[in-house]
């Protein structure tokens, strides 16, 4: 499948060329390359051997250089903002004032202090469904760690094992 992919004349061949070689970011240097490339009539083959990329994403690179001209090139992730939270401000402070606060029930876990309950809590606030690991999530970027005492064995000596720590820390 080596056929020839034109490209626009946006710029001439020597200008493509110099802002191929000037191009400090590497995707937006390889973008250049592979119009440079095509804009001195090789083909699809010929730029997947000197670059490494297939052919359907040189016809991408192509595509958006003939409709967009320059501005269609360089790596679109850095405009990229990101997600938005599910929580806003105001509901993260919520939820870190209900991890504050005592357990309802007395039990060791408060109402609101692992992943499904967290996640269950941000349903009822927000209306909208979320995964059990969406919760722990949470949990982490408020970084809340739930701390709990070790258990004491019910059938354990305190005085035994008073008795053993004087011992050990004679030797």
């Amino acid at each position: 499948m080596n056929k020839r992919i034109t490209v626009k004349p946006h710029q001439s061949s020597e200008d493509i060329e110099a802002r191929y070689r000037k191009a400090k970011d590497p995707v937006e240097r390889s973008h250049w390359q592979i119009i440079w490339l095509l804009a001195q009539g090789k083909t699809t083959g010929e730029i997947t051997e000197v670059t490494g990329y297939c052919a359907s994403w040189i016809r991408t690179i192509a595509h958006r250089y003939n409709n967009e001209g320059p501005a269609g090139l360089g790596d679109r992730r850095h405009d990229n903002p990101g997600g938005t939270f599910i929580l806003s401000a105001e509901q993260q402070e919520q939820l870190e004032q209900n991890l504050d606060a005592g357990a309802p029930d007395g039990g060791l876990l408060g109402g609101v202090r692992t992943g499904p309950k967290v996640a269950r809590w941000i349903e009822v606030h927000t209306g909208r469904k979320v995964h059990p690991q969406r919760g722990w999530e949470y949990l982490k970027r408020l970084s809340y760690s739930k701390r709990v005492l070790r258990p004491r064995h019910a059938k354990a000596d305190p005085a035994a094992q008073e008795a053993f720590k004087k011992n050990f820390l004679s030797r």
